[in-house]
């Protein structure tokens, strides 16, 4: 018996990666550490936590994942009472990062695009890496006569909106990592 998937079902089937949790300081012998441990999230209940919030997603790099990267700052968002309006150009920096790797870092769109998102006290680092095409981040946007050609404005609406900017990527080599972060300031 052939079982056919809508297509909606057949994205549900690949392989999308959260991880969510946050920073705790253990002690072994007389070495102190800090690791990632989930359950300080759910143990904290609103307490302040020592070191990070971090929210990782690994998802295929498609158009419709972006919506996904979006969700997850929203989530973050409100833990820590982001303003609609920081809120609003911190989506479109995300969604220009995302966007760019799924538009340019697979052709065919077979790979994956690995989100992560970082709170830590008054700053939010969201990092972007995939394992794609390669790219000159120092080549300026092509333009056609006096006006830029489809896409070439991402990077610089990121770099507007981030008090930190970093961009590792190299033509012909694999892969891209673009980092921004913003301070935030949560609002009681």
């Amino acid at each position: 018996m052939t079982v056919k998937h809508r297509p909606a079902e057949r994205l549900i089937r690949q392989a999308v990666l959260v991880e969510i949790g946050g920073f705790r300081r253990r002690t072994y012998g007389n070495q102190a550490k800090v690791e990632m441990d989930e359950s300080v999230l759910m143990s904290s209940a609103g307490a302040e936590l020592e070191g990070t919030r971090t929210v990782r997603l690994r998802v295929p790099a498609r158009a419709e994942y972006v919506a996904l990267a979006r969700l997850a700052l929203s989530g973050l968002a409100d833990i820590i009472a982001l303003s609609e309006e920081l809120l609003a150009d911190l989506k479109l920096a995300l969604t220009e990062a995302v966007s760019n790797s799924v538009r340019h870092a697979y052709a065919d769109g077979s790979g994956f695009v690995s989100i992560s998102y970082e709170l830590s006290g008054d700053t939010l680092a969201v990092e972007v890496v995939d394992d794609g095409k390669g790219f000159d981040p120092e080549q300026p946007p092509s333009l056609e006569g006096e006006e830029l050609t489809e896409g070439g404005l991402g990077i610089a609406i990121i770099r507007t909106i981030a008090d930190e900017f970093e961009l590792h990527s190299r033509p012909g080599a694999r892969g891209s990592r673009l980092r921004f972060v913003k301070r935030v300031r949560q609002q009681a």
